[in-house]
């Protein structure tokens, strides 16, 4: 048992793990920041400093490993350790943002020995103030109400705070139960966690029903469960597109029935149509999964049921093994135990493994480009188009994404040969291969390889058999999904060239209407731009000049409503907000000692911007501005504040404006 940290105890002579040179840096760094020092009499307080030593140094080591804070699996252990980390700083008296040095002072103690957190520690620091800055928000508004929520334990004479609440904080603002657990705690509560955990439970059970229910038309997988029990379905569509096989069970509206036949439609009939699944004992048409969707194609009968067509719109798995088609009967009839021939649709297929190997490349593309953290965070694939997650704390540069369709184009132009293999799952991973985090993989494992080193994956999808066969990949744009996950979507194939036409004549009918060479549009139309900011800006000081010379007759127009000069007008068309404030306080100026008050609304481009302003006699009789912009903005739909003198807001409903100046003179006569 004498570990490193034991032996580094010996050696330094320290009493514990948190006094080496390991761990006592992040110590001194929080104390730096914490009214109450380490070691001055509170075991909470020195509870809490080691918790902030120890999880700083182990989410700097997971970051660098690739993990990024997320809601299952390695992801939720890295957030629950950040979030702790929060916690225990805010406890010690600590509230401006922290993780950021702190991870500077783990490179700083550990990077030495661990040389990667040196030379990713811009990954590391971003991710971690990141998560740092997110729950930040969410320990704002769940703290409300968890104090609401413990004040009516109290006031009901209760010791134990709720499953639902606790449910609640989860649900709404993300508090994981251990946060909950620990705030209860320190405010002398229990919390019921057997409620808690059965209200989990039963969103967990709607959420897989309604993910049953989209996938197979209906939430009770009962019927398959003799079928599932009965082996696998055998997969036969990597090597053919039609395979003859026997029907081991037929399903109409998710009841099992020994024969289906198609059923004309009259033109009168209303009754919904039938949804039919087919069981077949080996397939070609690939079951959704991997993030690739499921083949189309059909089943025919042979024999005696030659006659009977099907239609496959959709192929599911049940259990993870057996392959269940969707289809529409078109004619004949399909009886249990017949013998029957299912076929791939060619053309989807095709365009199916253009989007999947599309996928891989990409994938490998983002890697070359981004470094070996862009790792695989999710993707789906369909003939034409793909779509593909990854991990990245910041957005591609338009250099980057150049450079990474480039790649891609690259790889495709080269004719890289695609191969697949089975083989042991370690020694897979030890070629290289990659794999999604928290997927589970059996002992033997498919490898799908491009191009040698290029890409080298855990795939079990289809896919092309040489890379030229993809075709060009145009990437359609990069944006956010969540937290440290970004997407990318392209196109591949024949839909790439399309798109690529399409932008073609978008940009010779540009070139057409600006009169210039298409190379001249973009420096056309930024000067064009230009021109119209001159303009829209000249347009604004003349509307603005206009109704500052009117400002004497508007004043004089001033209505007497409840003792106060009211001043309420709906200004011309365009005004922005800047412009009603430079008027309000001209108009303003000019209404005297008297108790007044200006009210400016208008219609901007479908919103509402207002402004409201009080003077100080206004003021002094209890007419103030922050009081009557609430009023306006329940009349125009929008929201408002500011100060007793001056306060402004937007809304959404131009129609709103004439009663808005009419709630105003209402609200006066109130007094």
């Amino acid at each position: 048992g004498m570990g490193v940290e034991r032996i580094a105890c010996l050696r330094q002579n320290v009493d514990n793990v948190y006094e080496t040179d390991l761990l006592r840096p992040v110590i001194d760094k929080v104390a730096g920041y914490a009214p109450r020092g380490y070691g001055a009499g509170s075991h909470d307080d020195d509870v809490r400093y080691r918790v902030i030593a120890d999880h700083s140094r182990t989410a700097a080591i997971i970051i660098g490993d690739g993990v990024t804070p997320s809601n299952e699996g390695r992801g939720y252990v890295l957030r629950r350790l950040l979030r702790r980390i929060i916690r225990a700083a805010k406890l010690l008296g600590i509230d401006q943002p922290i993780i950021g040095e702190l991870m500077e002072t783990v490179r700083d103690a550990m990077g030495p020995s661990y040389p990667e957190l040196v030379a990713d520690f811009d990954r590391i620091h971003r991710i971690a103030v990141a998560e740092e800055t997110a729950f930040n928000r969410t320990l704002a508004s769940g703290s409300k109400l968890f104090e609401e929520a413990a004040a009516a334990t109290r006031a009901a004479g209760k010791s134990e705070l709720g499953g639902s609440d606790a449910f609640a904080l989860h649900d709404t603002y993300g508090f994981p139960i251990e946060l909950t657990l620990e705030m209860a705690a320190e405010a002398g509560l229990s919390v019921d966690e057997l409620g808690f955990r059965e209200l989990m439970a039963e969103q967990r059970r709607r959420a897989k029903a309604d993910a049953a229910a989209r996938k197979h038309a209906h939430a009770d997988l009962s019927a398959f469960r003799e079928l599932v029990d009965a082996g696998p379905t055998e997969f036969t569509g990597f090597d053919e597109l039609s395979s003859q096989a026997r029907i081991l069970g037929i399903f109409v509206d998710g009841k099992r029935v020994p024969v289906v036949a198609h059923r004309p439609r009259v033109h009168s009939e209303t009754l919904p149509p039938e949804r039919v699944e087919i069981v077949l004992d080996r397939t070609p048409l690939y079951a959704e999964s991997g993030g690739q969707i499921a083949d189309t194609g059909e089943i025919t009968g042979v024999g005696g049921s030659g006659s009977a067509k099907a239609a496959v719109t959709d192929v599911q798995k049940i259990g993870k093994t057996l392959w269940v088609h969707r289809v529409n009967v078109e004619s004949g009839e399909f009886v249990e135990g017949d013998t029957v021939v299912a076929s791939v649709d060619p053309k989807w297929r095709r365009g199916a493994t253009q989007g999947h190997s599309g996928t891989h490349m990409v994938h490998a593309a983002l890697r070359e480009v981004l470094g070996p953290n862009a790792v695989q965070a999710g993707s789906l694939n369909r003939p034409g188009y793909l779509r593909f997650d990854f991990n990245s704390q910041s957005a591609l540069t338009e250099e980057q994404r150049t450079r990474v369709e480039e790649v891609a184009n690259e790889a495709v132009e080269a004719d890289y040969p695609v191969n697949t293999f089975i083989t042991a799952l370690d020694k897979a991973k030890a070629m290289g291969a990659m794999a999604m985090f928290g997927e589970q993989y059996p002992e033997k494992v498919r490898v799908v390889e491009i191009g040698g080193p290029f890409s080298l994956e855990l795939c079990g999808g289809t896919h092309v058999h040489n890379s030229a066969q993809i075709g060009p990949i145009t990437i359609l744009g990069e944006s956010s999904v969540g937290s440290g996950v970004r997407r990318v979507e392209a196109y591949v194939g024949l839909d790439s060239f399309r798109h690529l036409a399409r932008e073609r004549a978008l940009m010779a009918g540009l070139a057409s209407s600006l009169k210039v060479p298409s190379a001249e549009v973009p420096a056309r139309v930024a000067t064009l731009v230009e021109k119209l900011k001159a303009a829209e800006k000249e347009l604004d000081r003349v509307r603005l000049a206009n109704a500052r010379s009117a400002a004497a007759e508007t004043v004089a127009a001033a209505e007497q409503v409840g003792g106060v000069r009211l001043v309420a007008r709906r200004m011309a068309t365009g005004m922005s907000a800047g412009d009603l404030r430079s008027l309000v306080a001209d108009i303003r100026g000019r209404l005297g000692s008297d108790p007044g008050v200006v009210v400016l609304l208008c219609e901007n481009d479908g919103s509402v911007p207002f402004v409201v302003a009080s003077n100080q006699a206004a003021q002094d009789s209890g007419v103030r501005a922050n009081d009557l912009v609430a009023t306006v903005a329940a009349a125009v739909g929008g929201r408002g504040g500011g100060k007793a003198d001056l306060a402004q807001g937007s809304g959404n409903d131009p129609a709103g404006i004439d009663a808005a100046l009419a709630a105003v003179r209402s609200e006066l006569l109130r007094g």
